[in-house]
C-alpha cells in the first residue's frame, strides 16, 4: 500500500475529497512518468514498423486562430526536413469544458502571435483585429478544397490574405485554386472535429504523432526531436526548423524600475515549473517582481474535462523535462491544500518569505509527492520557506486572503488574460507594456526587457 495512503488512514477512514485527491494524485504521476513514455513510444514504433506504415504526423488547423497560422508557415519546411506523411485537417475552435474563455483565447492568439513570429522567422501582423466572417468563410472555402498535400504548399498563402485582410488577393486565390460551398466546408469540418476527438483533443494548431500532441510551433522542437531520434531526419546535422525559444540573460540591468507580475495559481503544473525561473530572472535582471496569486480555474468553478487535464499535465512533464525541472511525483493540492497555503501567504510575505513559500509548496506538490493537506505536509513546506512552524499553525485556516486573490484575477482579465501562469511586463510609469499567457513566454519577457533597458 502506498505510504501516502497510509498516512491517510486508508480507504476505510479517507473522506470523499482526500480520496479523490489520492487517486488523482496516483493516476496523474504515472500519466506524466519518464518510464511511461518511452514505453509508450517503443510500442508506437513497434506498430509502426511491424504495419509497415510511413510516420504518420497529423495536423489540425483552426482558420480563425493566429497559432494556426504560425504553424501553418512551418509545414512546407517540416514536410521538407523530415520524412513523414504530413496529414492535415480543418477544425474548429476548442468548446465547452475546454474553452473557458473562447472569446479571449482567440484575441490573444492574434495578440501573442504577433510577438513571436518574428522570433521564429515567420509572419504575423500587429494590431490587427479579427478577420470579418466574409473573409474567414472565403477562406474556409478555399482550404477545405485542398488535398493534405496541396494544403501543405498553399495554407501559408492563403493565411497570409486573411490576415492581412485582403479580400481581393482571396478573391484570386479562389479563382486559382477553387473554392467549396458551404455544405462541403461544414462537412471537412465536421470530419476534422471528429478526428481529432477520436484522438482525444480539442483544440486547433495541434500537431498528432504516435499518441502525443504537440501544440503550434511552441512544441514543434519535441516532435522534431522525436523524429530525429527516430531516423527519419534528412537533415541531421542541420539546426531544428522550430528551437525551443531559451531564456538568455543579457547584458542590462534594471534598477528596479520595471516591474514583472505573475499571476500564477499553485494548483497549476505549468506555474510549478517556471515558478523558481521567474524568480531567477527577477534576480539576474534587476526587474522588480511582483507575484499575484489567483484560485485555481477549478476552484473558481471552471471545470475542465479529462482530455484537457491529460495533456496539461503531459506537456508540463515534457516541459520540465526540456528545462531540467523536477517534476512528475504529484500530490494534488486542489482544494483545501490550496487554501491552507494561501491562507499563509499574506504572513509569509509580512515575514519577507512569501515567494519561498510558494516555490516550496510547488517543490512538494508536483516533485516531491508530498501531502499538503496534513500538517505533516504543510509543515515541511513552512520549514523548508524558513519559516516557523508554530506560528503557521496559529494562521493556517484563517480568512482574510481571498479579497487580495479576486483583485488579482480581475487585474489579469483586464488585460485579456484568464489562465496560470500569466504575466505582465510594467514600465517605469507603470504602463502595461507586455501581457501574455503561459510559462512558454518567460523568454520573450527577458528579451522585452532587455529591449526596454537599452532605450
Amino acid at each position: 500500500m502506498s505510504e501516502q495512503f497510509k498516512e491517510q488512514g486508508g480507504a476505510a477512514t479517507m473522506d470523499p475529497s482526500a480520496l479523490l485527491r489520492w487517486l488523482t494524485s496516483m493516476v496523474m504521476s504515472r500519466v506524466v512518468s519518464t518510464k511511461r513514455l518511452e514505453k509508450k513510444r517503443i510500442k508506437a514504433e513497434k506498430h509502426r514498423q511491424a504495419n509497415n506504415q510511413p510516420h504518420v504526423v497529423e495536423y489540425f488547423h483552426q482558420v480563425d486562430d493566429g497559432y494556426s497560422h504560425l504553424a501553418a508557415q512551418a509545414l512546407g519546411a517540416l514536410a521538407e526536413r523530415y520524412n513523414i506523411d504530413l496529414q492535415c485537417h480543418l477544425v474548429s475552435g476548442p468548446i465547452g469544458e475546454n474553452a473557458p474563455e473562447p472569446g479571449l483565447l482567440v484575441d490573444l492568439s492574434r495578440y501573442d502571435a504577433s510577438k513571436i513570429a518574428p522570433h521564429y522567422g515567420l509572419i504575423f501582423p500587429e494590431n490587427r483585429d479579427a478577420p470579418s466572417a466574409k473573409l474567414l468563410e472565403m477562406t474556409k472555402s478555399i482550404l477545405a478544397g485542398f488535398s493534405s498535400q496541396d494544403f501543405v504548399t498553399h495554407v501559408a498563402t492563403v493565411g497570409n490574405a486573411l490576415w492581412s485582410g485582403s479580400e481581393t488577393v482571396l478573391q484570386a486565390l479562389g479563382e486559382q485554386f477553387g473554392s467549396t460551398t458551404d455544405s462541403e466546408v461544414k462537412a471537412k469540418h465536421e470530419l476534422g472535429n471528429a478526428r481529432r476527438g477520436s484522438l482525444k483533443h480539442y483544440s486547433g494548431a495541434m500537431f498528432y504523432y504516435g499518441g502525443e500532441w504537440y501544440w503550434g510551433v511552441d512544441r514543434l522542437y519535441h516532435l522534431e526531436q522525436r523524429l530525429h531520434a527516430l531516423g527519419a531526419d534528412r537533415k541531421p546535422d542541420t539546426p531544428q526548423i522550430m528551437p525551443k525559444q531559451e531564456v538568455s540573460v543579457g547584458k542590462l540591468r534594471d534598477n528596479g524600475s520595471l516591474t514583472l507580475e505573475l499571476f500564477g495559481s499553485v494548483r497549476s503544473p505549468y506555474t510549478a515549473i517556471v515558478f523558481d525561473r521567474v524568480l531567477a530572472l527577477a534576480e539576474t535582471t534587476g526587474v522588480t517582481l511582483n507575484v499575484r496569486p489567483i484560485l485555481p480555474m477549478v476552484m473558481r468553478g471552471v471545470s475542465a474535462t479529462r482530455e484537457k487535464g491529460v495533456y496539461i499535465f503531459s506537456d508540463a512533464a515534457r516541459e520540465a523535462r526540456a528545462s531540467n525541472v523536477p517534476y512528475g511525483d504529484f500530490y494534488d493540492p486542489i482544494g483545501e491544500p490550496t487554501r491552507r497555503c494561501y491562507s499563509l501567504y499574506p504572513w509569509a510575505c509580512s515575514q519577507g518569505k512569501g515567494n519561498a513559500l510558494l516555490s516550496n509548496f510547488f517543490s512538494a506538490a508536483f516533485a516531491q509527492g508530498i501531502n499538503t493537506n496534513n500538517d505533516r505536509g504543510l509543515r515541511q513546506v513552512v520549514e523548508n520557506a524558513g519559516l516557523d512552524w508554530a506560528s503557521a499553525k496559529q494562521i493556517v485556516g484563517q480568512d482574510g486572503w481571498q479579497e487580495a486573490l479576486e483583485d488579482n484575477r480581475l487585474a489579469m482579465y483586464d488585460s485579456g488574460l484568464w489562465g496560470a501562469p500569466s504575466f505582465r511586463l510594467l514600465d517605469a510609469d507603470k504602463n502595461v507594456v507586455l501581457a501574455l499567457w503561459g510559462q512558454d513566454r518567460l523568454w520573450l519577457f527577458e528579451r522585452e526587457i532587455q529591449h526596454l533597458l537599452a532605450q
